[in-house]
């Protein structure tokens, strides 16, 4: 059985969770699941056991996996020094769905085996359904880079939106919101704000041409080339090398471009590389050198 100082900690951590708050946000409604403060050290000290009537399901499951975790039969010795999952990427999705009330229904039906951290209605409406710590179903077959598990180490966003229309101001404000939380606790890198296209090309094409990534990019969250300093590439440069750089997963090159002009040319989506295409690639690739 645990020792009791894990007990203590674990407890103690629960109920630190349960009493954050979110401030400053809009339109924000509460979470299923409250956030979680930042990592800090607890003192090795037993407290005292809380009510479990007033712990969440969630909470309980994470009762539930760290006793899985231990194995009695072996000695325990507490570390001290430790973390939960912490996200270092963010993912933007658009639901392809008609309501912020079906994309709920589809994350809390067990049979959709699918979720996301975050959705943002029309309105600007956000809702938590995940603690951020907590690895999301969102991201599915994927890999940006060499990872090949997004879902480790990425939060989940998604916009009420069904993939054919603008996304309201009123969402992508919102969206800022969230982004800007996110960033300033997590201190995830500019380049890490990206797509499901982005991660999953061959299978996905959300967020649509119609998402403001260059106005996202203009606030810190994702990249941007500089329009006024385009210029042909030299001889020696490889697009297929400078997608793999920035990310992207060439193995269909054909879906790795089209992802790409998606997000950055916008008019034009054919699986072919122009030469305003390659200029607008090479300005990209340079920023990762």
């Amino acid at each position: 059985m645990l020792r009791p100082v894990s007990i203590g900690i674990i407890l103690a951590v629960l109920m630190s969770l349960a009493s954050c708050k979110s401030k400053g946000h809009a339109a924000v409604s509460r979470p299923l699941v409250a956030s979680f403060a930042p990592a800090v050290v607890l003192e090795e000290k037993v407290v005292a056991k809380p009510d479990t009537n007033q712990l969440t399901p969630q909470e309980r499951k994470v009762i539930f996996l760290q006793k899985t975790g231990v194995h009695p039969e072996w000695r325990q010795a507490e570390a001290i020094h430790y973390d939960v999952r912490k996200p270092n990427f963010v993912i933007i999705h658009h639901t392809a769905q008609d309501s912020v009330g079906q994309t709920i229904k589809t994350f809390q039906i067990p049979r959709t085996k699918v979720s996301s951290h975050y959705v943002i209605g029309r309105n600007g409406e956000i809702i938590q359904m995940l603690n951020d710590y907590v690895r999301s179903w969102h991201a599915g077959v994927a890999k940006w880079g060499s990872i090949v598990d997004m879902n480790s180490c990425s939060i989940g966003i998604e916009l009420d939106n069904n993939g054919r229309e603008p996304f309201p101001d009123a969402q992508i404000n919102s969206l800022m919101t969230v982004l800007d939380t996110l960033k300033s606790r997590y201190l995830i890198p500019d380049n890490n704000f990206i797509g499901h296209a982005d991660i999953a090309p061959s299978r996905k094409n959300d967020p649509s041409v119609f998402f403001p990534w260059k106005k996202l990019a203009a606030r810190g969250f994702g990249i941007w080339y500089d329009e006024g300093q385009l210029v042909a590439p030299p001889d020696s440069f490889n697009a297929i090398d400078a997608l793999k750089i920035i990310g992207y997963d060439t193995a269909n090159l054909k879906a790795a471009i089209v992802a790409f002009k998606r997000k950055f040319i916008v008019r034009d989506t054919t699986p072919e590389l122009t030469v305003y295409d390659r200029s607008v690639l090479y300005n990209i690739y340079k920023k990762y050198e």
